[in-house]
């Protein structure tokens, strides 16, 4: 039950059971993970025909792998014989087929059935129909995107739709070259925090002025808890004297060739909901990937992309990179010190949103609706 708020300035966030149920966090695996796109891999990560990744996306894993004719497929990591997981590795190349360990089926990189133990004695066999089971794919920022939908949402509308919204239109974010840049660093994060409590610490500033003292030396206006990403076309502003987004604000590299004059000394982040970020900034950009694993376990893969020529002349990329390395290893400490808070019976009806948060409230609400509706909680 749902009750009214004690003060106008407090809204009720969700219950603390929706980041600590086993069955709603299956639930989110089903109706949104596993029905929406889903950012993979980085298609550079797949250089050569034959290279492949899986991924876990909800309850599924997935094999992206690169074509004989250099496109990139998505499949069910499942062998069409008897349900073995095809490749047990999480990074690989083959030759030219992907072969089953159990019982050696064997398919090609279009996924159609080629061999098999006696399988000529079998003529009636579809080798095609029991070919490996596909999964939709679009490429974007120079990452691939799958769906496990039998029907997927329109891209343009879920996927690029959340720059318009952010920016105002799509080719603000594509002066930044992204789908061209070179990977300089790759952290990986193993989270103990459900992905909710990660995308809503990211959605809101609040929290800046305490935890984040590098970023709010090189952002200012982020101290007064200022979420610049929910006003359309804000980029927050680098500070007087701020040369740079480095953790120490001095120089960073040149600036990416086809922004705006609008762009350069500016901060943007866009939530590309449910599981990645996009934070951009004159001279690079940084993108994260989060994989939830388990209603308590979050992996948060987070990649630094840089122009070719600084990656290729081994730069010194350490300040650049420090700056946000600080800031997730601070964001998730806090969200790690918040998760076991959700089990407790303080939290049963959930916490409080003040007004510089009240827009995780649209957040809560696509989750709610994500799953069939109901109510966030109640505040007391």
């Amino acid at each position: 039950m749902t009750t009214t708020p004690v003060s106008p300035s407090l809204i009720a966030t969700l219950p603390g059971r929706h980041y600590t149920d086993p069955e709603l966090f299956r639930q989110e695996q089903e109706h949104i993970f596993e029905s929406m796109w889903f950012c993979a891999v980085r298609g550079a990560d797949l250089a050569r025909p034959g290279a492949f990744r899986t991924v876990q996306v909800g309850r599924e894993s997935v094999i992206v792998t690169r074509t004989r004719t250099g496109e990139l497929r998505a499949f069910l990591n499942i062998c069409r014989h008897r349900g073995a997981r095809l490749c047990t590795e999480e990074s690989g190349e083959v030759r030219r087929t992907l072969q089953c360990p159990y019982h050696a089926w064997t398919y090609d990189l279009e996924g159609k059935l080629v061999a098999a133990p006696n399988l000529v004695r079998m003529p009636d066999v579809d080798r095609v129909a029991y070919g490996l089971v596909k999964v939709a794919l679009r490429e974007w920022l120079g990452y691939a995107w799958v769906c496990l939908a039998d029907e997927p949402p329109s891209f343009e509308e879920t996927v690029l739709g959340a720059a318009v919204e952010r920016l105002g239109d799509v080719a603000a974010i594509e002066h930044y070259g992204t789908e061209d840049l070179a990977l300089g660093r790759r952290i990986v994060y193993d989270v103990r925090a459900n992905w909710k409590l990660i995308v809503e610490n990211f959605m809101e500033c609040y929290h800046c002025a305490t935890i984040h003292p590098e970023l709010t030396d090189v952002l200012p206006e982020f101290a007064d808890g200022y979420a610049a990403q929910y006003y359309v076309g804000h980029g927050a502003e680098f500070g007087e004297g701020i040369r740079g987004f480095t953790v120490d604000g001095s120089e960073g590299f040149a600036t990416l060739p086809a922004l705006s004059a609008g762009q350069d000394r500016r901060y943007y982040a866009i939530t590309v909901k449910p599981t990645v970020f996009v934070n951009l900034v004159p001279d690079h950009v940084i993108l994260h990937r989060m994989f939830p694993l388990a209603e308590d376990r979050t992996l948060v893969e987070c990649d630094w992309l840089y122009a070719p020529e600084v990656v290729a002349s081994e730069a010194d990329l350490s300040k650049s990179v420090e700056l946000f390395h600080r800031v997730n290893e601070q964001d998730f400490e806090a969200c790690e010190r918040t998760q076991p808070a959700m089990a407790s019976r303080a939290y049963r009806n959930g916490g409080v949103l003040v007004p510089n948060e009240h827009h995780i409230g649209i957040f809560h609400a696509w989750v709610l609706e994500k799953l069939g509706g109901g109510h966030a909680g109640s505040v007391h």
